[in-house]
């Protein structure tokens, strides 16, 4: 086990013990579990060179769904709204994917943040469907079959989430390693050699968009269950760009990255909320511009840094090939 799966086990092991014994830190700890699939989700996109402003909008119809189907259908089990956020954001992916991936650079950051606020403001007209700004709220459903009470339920979610999250990291790190993956991050680093070699750029891009969109699906259905409330906030373009925020919090070197610094985002927030009211943004914002300057790879990329070669001086260069030679006979 490298050091890096080692570390993603104990933050994983950390995320469940904590709760446990700080009932308190149940909410923070699944929203960012969410937060972090989200993220996960869009460094699979920046491995790329392809930074989106607008994949909020996948979370923000994959919890509206999630609540549309427990209001049309009490009975239906939790499992299967998370599963159904998913495959929303999965086929919203592959839709929009189709005509994004022609895009690169800002062209493409920046279609995505349109097509975001375009759901943002469909959401918050049509006040009869989904309630405008005041948004839908989520009775509690059952989880895995059993009627459980909030306490029950939140405990629930949070197992679930941080296994759901350690085998999606476990899926992007082998997605990372495969050939698609590799063709993947060939898109940022010498896109014409992928085309002269048989492989399609905008294809692999393709294939990293619709499986990004899927993570922030599920990011969604988990954030609606355990928040009981979806609101078109959850679309809006601060959302996305909180999402890229932890996204370069953690680094993208590897998918523990993500769950890092989504756990440091939302505890910022939670105790710079309360420390200084109002002000929040601003310390996120010191947040980010201290870690531009100082730690440029990010938090996984601090943690997990290769050790640098030592290198060897002139001299001992000079004096071993004489030394082996003395001591041949």
């Amino acid at each position: 086990m490298t050091r890096a799966n080692l570390a993603g086990l104990m933050l994983a092991l950390l995320a469940l013990a904590a709760p446990l014994a700080l009932p308190w830190l149940k909410t923070p700890v699944v929203i960012a579990a969410s937060f972090g699939v989200a993220a996960l989700g869009v460094s699979i996109l920046i491995r790329a060179g392809q930074l989106s402003f607008g994949h909020a909008m996948y979370s923000c119809a994959a919890g509206y769904v999630a609540a549309f189907l427990a209001r049309a259908v009490p009975q239906l089990d939790s499992a299967v709204l998370l599963l159904a956020g998913t495959l929303c954001g999965a086929l919203m992916g592959m839709l929009i994917g189709l005509f994004v991936v022609r895009y690169r650079a800002i062209f493409f950051g920046m279609l995505n943040l349109a097509l975001s606020m375009v759901l943002f403001s469909i959401l918050g007209k049509f006040y009869n469907w989904t309630g405008g700004t005041d948004g839908i709220r989520l009775a509690r459903s059952t989880f895995f079959g059993l009627q459980l009470d909030r306490d029950g339920f939140e405990t629930g979610l949070l197992i679930v989430s941080v296994l759901l999250s350690v085998i999606v990291a476990l899926l992007v790190q082998r997605y990372q390693q495969s050939i698609a993956g590799q063709a993947l991050a060939a898109v940022k680093t010498n896109e014409t050699r992928l085309e002269y070699i048989g492989l399609s750029a905008n294809r692999a891009l393709w294939i990293g968009y619709v499986f990004s969109a899927a993570l922030c699906g599920l990011s969604g259905a988990m954030f609606a269950l355990m928040q009981g409330l979806v609101t078109p906030e959850m679309g809006y373009w601060v959302r996305s760009g909180e999402i890229v925020f932890i996204s370069i919090l953690g680094g993208v070197g590897h998918p523990v990255g993500a769950f890092l610094g989504a756990v440091v985002f939302e505890f910022v927030k939670l105790y710079s909320a309360a420390l200084f009211t109002g002000a929040w943004q601003m310390v996120l914002g010191l947040v980010l511009i201290g870690l531009v300057f100082f730690i440029p790879g990010g938090l996984s990329g601090l943690l997990f840094r290769k050790a640098r070669p030592v290198p060897v001086s002139a001299d001992k260069a000079d004096a071993s090939p004489a030394v082996i030679k003395e001591l041949r006979p």
